[in-house]
């Protein structure tokens, strides 16, 4: 492709302590181009016999963009590590709190008792599908761009795919399969990953705000001894890590539609959709990293109040355990009626604000009375009785989550394929 003098000269050369970062800078300011200051430099370290042969065939976007790949992966393995290391706390939270009952709650009211653990393994779930997103998404990410000006490999002709592969092979990345510089989707899904996985983080973060309110009380973020929470209200205890990781989801899903936007270009490539792109990914990955880290600390510390979690459940009377009522009497006297005698049951409960029990109205209508034995009944409004399958599905969910972190241990401590 090019002379092998020039290519050994110039491999010589390579290096950046033999190259003038002033001189660089120079370049740029009178070029105001991001490239040629440093294949100007490189030439002239060089010298003028192998020089000119230096950047032969590329264009700037191969380059740069292969290079925000090597970048790129750094980025993803980190991100990797940080929700590894998530996932971890998140099996230990899981695991302690499988059977601590709990108020399950829809729609922000009391529906049906769950467990601790069984919240918890929702939010590993969600973590458990990131982690294996990122994995997907690296073949179709971590690759190598040498197609030239419009990707058709035009400057370097039949031999262009074998160099391409060998730049690939060099670096340990997957060559494009059509080196066209418009296309962006494999970045865009990137940001958008990074979207959902914001979102998640969020979601669990908003929900460990809720539980530390006042009203619920059931959880709360793990606070040092000098730890302020207000300068005027010295009993305040904010949920200040939680409130964070919700600011950087707002930031990075925001993100999002910057990185679809960029996806568009005109013809064969757009340098403003580029900027846009790089934008978008530069700053989604660092605040994702920064989101993953004040995660952890939330969940790695996050204290539990099994006795507050006990006395919410009582907050209905028995309410919440409607359902169980309504199931076991539909056994005998039908669904469709059965609802209708606990939601009766449940509307005089409400209308007269707590002046009665639920069990006390239920131990009054002849329809229960009949059905269901006053020991039966109390048994029913156990919440402990009526949390379903909770404490298995939670053991379930850290269970998979192990096999899925010893797997990445594996895969760490095997052939290094990406490098």
């Amino acid at each position: 492709m090019i002379p092998q003098d020039a290519a050994t000269q110039i491999a010589a050369a390579a290096h950046l302590h033999r190259l003038d970062a002033a001189r660089i800078d120079a370049d740029e300011y009178r070029t105001a181009h991001p490239l040629m200051p440093l294949i100007n430099e490189l030439a002239r370290v060089v010298g003028e016999s192998a020089g000119g042969w230096i950047h032969w065939g590329a264009t700037t976007q191969n380059i740069q963009q292969t290079a925000d790949v090597l970048g790129l992966r750094l980025a993803l393995n980190l991100l990797t590590t940080q929700l590894c290391e998530l996932l971890d706390a998140l099996t230990m939270l899981t695991e302690r709190s499988a059977h601590l009952v709990m108020a399950g709650r829809t729609h922000g009211q009391q529906a049906v008792p769950i467990t601790f653990g069984f919240k918890a393994a929702i939010w590993t779930d969600a973590f458990l599908r990131h982690l294996e997103r990122v994995q997907q998404l690296r073949p179709r990410l971590l690759t190598a761009m040498m197609g030239g000006a419009v990707g058709n490999f035009a400057s370097l002709g039949d031999i262009g795919p074998a160099v391409q592969r060998r730049v690939a092979e060099r670096l340990g990345l997957t060559p494009m399969p059509l080196p066209a510089r418009s296309l962006a989707d494999p970045f865009a899904e990137l940001v958008c990953l990074l979207g959902m996985l914001a979102g998640t983080g969020a979601s669990v973060a908003g929900e460990v705000a809720r539980l530390m309110a006042n009203e619920f009380g059931e959880v709360s973020e793990a606070l040092g001894e000098g730890d302020v929470g207000s300068s005027t209200m010295p009993q305040k205890r904010n949920p200040k890590k939680s409130a964070a990781v919700i600011t950087l989801s707002a930031q990075i899903r925001a993100l999002v539609p910057l990185a679809l936007e960029a996806m568009i270009h005109s013809h064969e490539v757009e340098g403003a959709r580029t900027a846009m792109m790089d934008a978008a990914l530069q700053q989604g990955c660092v605040l994702s990293s920064d989101l993953l880290t004040l995660l952890g600390e939330v969940i790695g510390g996050l204290e539990l109040y099994p006795e507050r979690m006990a006395e919410n459940l009582q907050l209905s009377g028995g309410l919440i355990n409607a359902e169980a009522v309504m199931m076991q009497l539909g056994q005998t006297i039908g669904r469709g009626e059965a609802h209708e005698v606990v939601h009766h049951a449940a509307r005089v409960v409400a209308i007269q604000g707590g002046g009665v029990g639920f069990l006390d109205v239920l131990s009054q209508d002849p329809r229960v009375q009949a059905e269901l034995s006053a020991e039966e009944l109390t048994r029913l409004l156990d919440p402990a009785t009526h949390t379903g399958l909770s404490a298995m599905l939670a053991n379930e969910t850290s269970a998979r989550a192990r096999r899925a972190l010893a797997q990445m241990q594996l895969r760490e401590e095997g052939p290094n394929d990406i490098p």
